[in-house]
């Protein structure tokens, strides 16, 4: 029952990551017109920070070295954001389809594969380490 609760959250922070960065992208791409790609890159860093902030403390409770975990993280996103890139660039250039269409499969992408990600390899030997370390702490006291 507690991964089901944690697999919650994350559809939850997700949502509000992905609010954040639709709508930041929508405001880059429609008011600044600024490139499409630059617009799809930015959205996604600003996403990524919130995303990772959240679920770090309220999903999967780690105590983790944050650097190690956010290289991690990292990690992940030097593969993703260029794969995505593409995939965005190919699609709304030259295959011509919707740019929010595609923005829309790309976070789906994302949020499956990240989620797995973080779960498995970012903190996976850390998860409810912070919900440990609260418990002796207040035990201590």
């Amino acid at each position: 029952m507690k991964e089901f609760f944690r697999v919650v959250k994350f559809i939850l922070f997700s949502i509000s990551a992905g609010i954040i960065q639709i709508s930041s992208f929508t405001l880059m791409n429609e008011l600044l017109h600024l490139p499409y790609w630059v617009s799809y890159l930015v959205a996604l860093v600003l996403s990524v920070i919130w995303n990772f902030t959240l679920n770090r403390k309220f999903t999967f409770h780690s105590a983790a070295n944050v650097p190690v975990a956010m290289l991690k993280v990292a990690a992940y996103y030097a593969v993703f954001t260029p794969l995505s890139t593409l995939l965005e660039h190919y699609l709304t250039d030259t295959m011509h389809w919707n740019e929010y269409l595609v923005t829309g499969i790309n976070m789906l992408i994302n949020f499956v594969t990240e989620f797995l990600f973080q779960r498995f390899v970012v903190f996976r030997n850390s998860i409810d380490s912070a919900v440990a370390k609260s418990d002796e702490e207040t035990t201590e006291q």
